[in-house]
């Protein structure tokens, strides 16, 4: 494929770097003489210092030819205007990073209606709803690890970190199954920023950081089981009032409470309509997590306005207009007796000081949202128990725009450097009809799941054959995932 990349930041530079390792042919364009050179130093392909808008840049950047056109420079409405004036290039996947609740919304309700997408943009990426989704699967199983959950299945993937003296501690694979009740698989082992794709004799050892996939209720067995108990969450602080931190405050409170609309005759779960005078009908993007309820959500900003607004749009919860950094406040408040704090603030660093130091006071657990893995290896090494990486959440959701039609989603776990695939096995692929012993696919690919969609979910075995219709949940290797697209894709 050959796709167009406008925005060389973070986000840019990452997924442009993830689809050079897939053999893509790539395209840059950024306005910045600093950043572009900096970009064209260091991955292998072809960088444009010239603005997004520039009709010029685009042509020679290939767009008659192109593929897919991604925008995600700083500007809402850059992206937004780039991909209208693509739009005479029908064929040309367009996606667009926006952070304006209005345009998102808007866009949403188009959908609903049937209507023509704005601009003729295929997709909107919101960094903070993808965010928010994420912080919320981890608070739903008390936040003692990340948590990947999967679209049409009970199953989920929980990042465990095995401590010292567990059961797993010293646990042989092979004998796993005798100590865990359910269907459930140790995927991956992360030791000493190593990744490891497991066999029945690879011994598992205090520090080990596992990726366990089971359905939700085995899945706090193997918390358990690791050292890692999941203890009530009754009171929950989020530190931040912005649109992350309203967010996620929104999926912690009762939704009986949320007010409704109706869309061309949908009716979503929303945000109050004042909400820093955007967010109207904003909720409607995030799937509520409603079995858990919280006694107390208290949210902590510092600014006096937007308290006045968060106390308005969010009666059930606390708002208290104050600085976190105030170790007397801290005492005042009993915020140490907190069971979960959620640091969303502008600021990663702040919520990952905000994070380590609020546990050494005795709150539970804590969540942090950083922008990008770097920050978030930090954060797990100073004893974060959850950190969401909202950059890397944003490269997954465009990659798995931009795969086949057959892939539901991709997710970058460890460092990057292993994926996993929901992918649907399309007829006349290579291999339907093929058994799972049988049919070899890339190195360091293994099928974790089959989701059958009218029957139950299960973990394959060698006599598995593949399926037209079915949707695999698949864990691979750096480099093999559109090999893997292809081999379950529609033939071309």
């Amino acid at each position: 494929m050959h796709i167009i990349i406008v925005g060389a930041g973070l986000v840019g530079t990452q997924l442009a770097r993830f689809l050079i390792d897939e053999k893509h042919d790539i395209a840059i364009i950024e306005a910045n003489e600093e950043r572009a050179r900096h970009v064209s130093n260091r991955l292998d392909c072809m960088v444009l210092q010239d603005e997004g808008n520039s009709i010029s840049a685009l042509e020679e950047a290939g767009i008659a030819k192109a593929d897919a056109l991604i925008c995600v420079t700083d500007s809402d409405e850059v992206n937004m205007i780039i991909c209208g004036l693509a739009s005479r290039y029908p064929r040309l996947l367009k996606i667009a990073r926006v952070r304006n609740d209005e345009y998102v919304r808007r866009n949403f309700q188009n959908q609903v209606g049937g209507k023509a997408s704005a601009m003729g943009i295929d997709f909107f990426i919101h960094p903070d709803v993808e965010a928010a989704r994420s912080a919320l699967d981890a608070i739903e199983h008390g936040a003692i690890g990340n948590i990947l959950s999967f679209a049409g299945t009970p199953y989920e993937l929980g990042t465990i970190d095995v401590s010292a003296g567990s059961s797993f501690d010293g646990l042989v694979l092979k004998d796993f199954r005798g100590i865990m009740q359910g269907e459930s698989l140790i995927t991956l082992v992360e030791r000493r920023n190593r990744s490891i794709l497991p066999s029945g004799d690879t011994r598992l050892a205090a520090g080990d950081r596992i990726y366990l996939l089971a359905k939700e209720e085995d899945l706090d067995e193997g918390f358990r089981l690791a050292g890692r108990p999941e203890k009530p969450i009754h009171r929950v602080g989020i530190v931040g009032g912005g649109r992350l931190g309203s967010l996620i405050a929104a999926g912690l409170l009762d939704r009986e409470k949320r007010r409704r609309f109706k869309t061309d005759g949908a009716e979503d779960e929303v945000l109050p309509e004042k909400r820093q005078g955007r967010s109207r009908g904003f909720f409607a993007f995030l799937r509520t997590l409603a079995p858990r309820t919280f006694k107390k959500v208290i949210i902590i900003e510092q600014d006096y306005g937007l308290c006045k607004e968060l106390a308005a749009c969010f009666p059930g919860a606390l708002v208290l207009n104050e600085d976190i950094s105030d170790e007397s406040f801290i005492a005042e408040e009993s915020i140490d007796g907190l069971d979960l704090i959620v640091t969303a603030t502008e600021h990663q660093e702040l919520n990952i000081i905000t994070a380590v130091y609020l546990k050494s006071r005795g709150v539970a657990r804590a969540v942090a949202m950083v922008d990008n893995t770097g920050y978030a290896a930090i954060a797990r090494q100073l004893g974060v128990d959850v950190v969401i990486p909202i950059k890397s959440v944003v490269v997954d959701t465009i990659l798995a725009k931009l795969m086949g039609g057959g892939v539901r989603g991709i997710h970058r776990i460890g460092e990057g450097n292993v994926g996993i695939l929901e992918i649907d096995i399309s007829p006349g692929s290579q291999a339907e009809g093929q058994s799972l012993a049988g049919f070899h696919l890339p190195e360091g690919a293994l099928v974790m799941l089959v989701n059958r969609k009218t029957e139950d979910d299960f973990i394959p075995r060698g006599d598995y054959i593949y399926t037209a219709g079915h949707r695999l949940i698949l864990i691979a290797r750096k480099g093999t995932e559109m090999e893997i697209e292809t081999i379950f894709g529609a033939p071309k």
